[in-house]
């Protein structure tokens, strides 16, 4: 006899995740349809054959995040475009072909159902276009008040092709510094989300994924160096860990920093530097001098790297230590901020 399907209800409620009737209803009427691109697999475990990965290379990526933004929907996405793009460029900044994804769902009691619908649809959306596969997860239930809404962890596994290596001891003095395209869009239009601060601006995040843009410039500069996204603590922090981890000093100059003008007058009323505000789909790229035209020009071919360009250079002078030389040829050191610059950014 089919069982008649019921309603979900217009809200989340501990009993979505007693591990009885309702959670298996909200996870076969609305998880498992929209997540899973294939029928869902209802075990413990996904199982993925082996031969399928060793196909595309011969070493695993395996990266985890969790994600807890505040708005939840913020101009240019939201948080489940946030969890599947921002492991799916961890895992292309090791230079990994993103396979498979795993999503873990904390879920406060009293969340919207039509809200996790829109923030699930959205996974999916950005999944596809990414070319990975969510195929295994997990969804909890707290109290009110024991989380915020919703929490997202996700996980996913890439495999890295023969012979790729990025490694910051590859990197030289002489060597050259490329960012993907602006920088702090994706703080600002978090920023602008936030009512208490009521920024009337119309910026929206640089959410997406990179590992299209990541083939390209790897294709096009085999002798790439490093990649890294700017996410938490911005280009600053990311260029400061490069410099730290490869034991050169790299110049960055003011005058090529790709800021739009709305990001840097949010930036000149808040008191904040562009240079460290989160960047969710700008990577920072070290290439090898004599293939940086060469890179500029294959970011620059698709969308995500459109506004690609050089912002410095690393030198054998000054290990470890990263220097901003200003438009008026000052030069001052940029270092790595002492604390969170913006709460619940991503």
């Amino acid at each position: 006899m089919i069982k008649p399907v019921l309603p979900l209800g217009e809200t989340i409620n501990l009993s979505h995740g007693s591990g009885g009737r309702d959670m298996h209803r909200l996870l076969k009427q609305l998880i498992y349809p929209i997540l899973c691109a294939e029928p869902a697999n209802e075990s413990d475990s996904a199982c993925i054959p082996l031969n399928a990965l060793a196909s595309h290379g011969d070493r695993l990526a395996f990266t985890t995040d969790s994600y807890t933004v505040s708005p939840l929907f913020f101009p240019g996405g939201d948080i489940g475009s946030l969890a599947v793009n921002g492991t799916v460029n961890d895992l292309a900044m090791a230079g990994a072909v993103p396979q498979y994804l795993s999503c873990a769902l904390i879920l406060e009691e009293g969340f919207s159902i039509a809200s996790l619908t829109e923030i699930l649809t959205s996974m999916r959306r950005a999944a596809d276009s990414a070319g990975i596969k969510i195929i295994t997860g997990d969804t909890k239930v707290v109290h009110r008040g024991a989380a915020d809404k919703i929490f997202i962890n996700t996980t996913g596994i890439g495999v890295i092709p023969l012979n790729r290596i990025l490694a910051p001891e590859r990197i030289c003095a002489g060597d050259v510094v490329i960012v993907s395209g602006y920088i702090g869009d994706h703080g600002t239009a978090i920023l602008s989300a936030r009512d208490e601060l009521q920024l009337e601006m119309e910026i929206e995040s640089d959410c997406q994924a990179l590992n299209e843009l990541v083939e390209a410039l790897i294709t096009a500069c085999p002798n790439t160096r490093l990649l890294r996204d700017a996410t938490r603590g911005g280009v600053a922090t990311v260029v400061n860990e490069i410099a730290g981890a490869a034991g050169v000093g790299i110049q960055i100059y003011e005058e090529k920093l790709p800021v739009r003008p709305m990001v840097r007058g949010a930036c000149e009323i808040l008191g904040l530097d562009p240079l460290y505000l989160a960047n969710e789909g700008t990577l920072v790229a070290v290439v090898a001098s004599d293939e940086a035209a060469a890179a500029v020009t294959a970011m620059r071919s698709l969308v995500a790297g459109e506004h690609a360009v050089i912002i410095g250079e690393c030198s054998s002078a000054h290990p470890g230590v990263v220097s901003l030389i200003t438009q008026f040829g000052g030069e001052r050191v940029i270092d790595v901020p002492a604390g969170e610059l913006l709460p619940r950014i991503c």
